[in-house]
């Protein structure tokens, strides 16, 4: 009698509304506590948004063992490429060994290649032993980026001890927007034109858009779409503000709020994306956009803010540090997907 010692073979398939029990489940054994709400949104997010979402799951003959969850980045604070960013990876303990999250991972690079994306980004602990290893398997490598984070009463501290700066006109860095400055003393008349900031509604793509176009550079109306829908049709995801003067919008920051990736303990609010209309720099417009979405994060009983930023933007990495973001014990990873080695 021949026994047979083949590992049961495991099928790549999407993700389904059905698997949200066994996804929960898995993630909770991770995780060390039952995330139920979060993988929900995730999940109906990637439902909702199928052309931004990337999920699939592995599935065994007793049943789902892994999953893994991305959604499209295009071009977060201008970068220039899309990405996909890793949000969720899982593989049940009994079910390790057989390469699910392997081929999950070929699954997620196959369908962002085809969708023209360039690199898939994520975020570690730097003590996740287990993460870290599965990530240098999978070929990830350290991205040069900062992921930097804050209390709310942290930042709040800062700014309030931080005293105003200001920069003549031209003395900026090339010709990028410092969102954070005030204007010079010798015009007045700017101090009390203090923006409305409000949250975003429908009606403000399209000045949003353009906004965003004039500072990056692109078109991004999808991206930004897609984030402002987000925000009418799930505000527990979305926190994002606009800012208007003058009777027309002038800039807007967009973030999400959620228990976050790979980790984290508490509800962390992420800033996404900040824009300034360059006609109304160096009149406080970002530092008014980041006061009000702190102050609505505080209502929201979110304690954390944290965002990525590239290793290069000096400008931004400073505009935050005002707010007492500082770097934080996670690493940014990336991965290409120019080629299929």
């Amino acid at each position: 009698m021949t026994v047979s010692t083949a590992e049961p073979t495991l099928t790549i398939r999407a993700l389904t509304r059905d698997d949200l029990p066994a996804v929960v489940a898995i993630d909770a054994a991770i995780e060390g506590r039952p995330r139920r709400d979060y993988v929900q949104r995730r999940l109906s997010a990637a439902l909702r948004e199928p052309a931004l979402h990337a999920q699939f799951a592995a599935v065994g003959p007793d049943g789902l063992v892994g999953y893994i969850l991305g959604s499209v980045l295009e071009g977060e604070f201008g970068r220039a490429e899309r990405g996909l960013r890793l949000e969720m990876v899982g593989v049940r303990a009994d079910a390790r060994g057989r390469h699910g999250g392997t081929r999950l991972f070929e699954a997620l690079s196959e369908w962002a290649r085809r969708r023209d994306v360039a690199e898939v980004r994520t975020a570690a602990n730097w003590h996740d032993a287990q993460m870290l290893r599965w990530l240098d398997a999978m070929k990830f490598q350290l991205a040069p980026a900062f992921i930097l984070g804050a209390s709310l009463a942290d930042a709040a501290r800062r700014r309030a001890a931080e005293p105003e700066v200001t920069v003549p006109s031209g003395h900026g860095p090339g010709s990028e927007i410092n969102f954070g400055t005030g204007e010079a003393n010798d015009n007045e008349r700017l101090a009390s034109e203090q923006p409305e900031v409000r949250s975003m509604r429908p009606e403000d793509l399209r000045e949003i858009v353009r906004i965003d176009q004039r500072v990056t550079g692109r078109d991004r109306s999808g991206y930004i779409g897609a984030r402002l829908a987000e925000a009418m049709d799930d505000s527990a995801i979305r926190v994002s503000l606009a800012a208007r003067l003058d009777g027309a919008i002038i800039g807007f920051v967009m973030a999400r709020a959620d228990l976050g990736d790979f980790g984290r303990a508490e509800p962390v609010a992420v800033v996404d994306t900040i824009g300034v209309d360059p006609e109304y720099a160096h009149r406080g417009v970002g530092r008014a956009l980041l006061t009000q979405l702190f102050a609505n994060l505080a209502e929201l009983q979110i304690e954390q803010v944290e965002t990525v930023l590239s290793s290069t933007d000096m400008q931004l990495l400073g505009f935050f540090q005002k707010f007492g973001l500082r770097p934080l014990h996670r690493l940014a990873f990336a991965r290409r997907l120019d080629n299929k080695s």
